[in-house]
């Protein structure tokens, strides 16, 4: 009964708050072949699939990472940090390489950054080498992060000798 576009907000929220996922969201709309928006859905859920829990993580997808000159990369990978879980945005897992998109919702405050630094350090003890990109740069610059990435990348593959 919603509009197409107020249909958005409840799935993410509903899939980044782990009360359901993509995959049982697309069942339910497959029994509806001729729902309005349908293809618009169809989309969303697919970024949500995916592992795009914001707005932010579907633009990146969409014109950054899922350019065709760069690897192949997961979103919300579950990553264990001694007793707690950390959902890193996206891995580059060849590379060891994980991109944090930060928008000012979840990064604005001292204690945040504080908290974003000490997530990285225990990362980076782990081997994982973290990339930040904020909602201005992504959404203002999407071919220089993708070509500063891609060369990142490529340094990182060298440095871990990998193909």
């Amino acid at each position: 009964m919603l509009g197409v576009l107020e249909r958005r907000t409840p799935c993410v929220v509903a899939v980044r708050e782990r009360l359901t996922t993509a995959a049982r969201l697309a069942d339910q709309i497959a029994d509806f072949p001729k729902l309005s928006g349908r293809a618009e859905l169809v989309r969303l859920l697919g970024l949500l699939v995916a592992g795009c829990h914001s707005w932010l993580e579907m633009f990146g997808v969409e014109h950054v990472f899922s350019h065709p000159s760069l690897p192949p990369s997961r979103g919300q990978v579950e990553v264990k940090l001694g007793k707690r879980t950390v959902y890193l945005d996206r891995l580059f897992e060849l590379e060891k390489v994980v991109a944090e998109l930060d928008g000012s919702a979840l990064h604005s405050s001292a204690a945040d950054r504080e908290r974003d630094i000490r997530r990285d350090a225990a990362l980076a003890a782990l081997g994982y080498l973290v990339v930040r990109y904020t909602y201005q740069r992504l959404i203002a610059e999407p071919e220089a992060v993708r070509a500063e990435l891609l060369q990142i990348l490529t340094m990182r593959r060298h440095q871990l000798h990998v193909a």
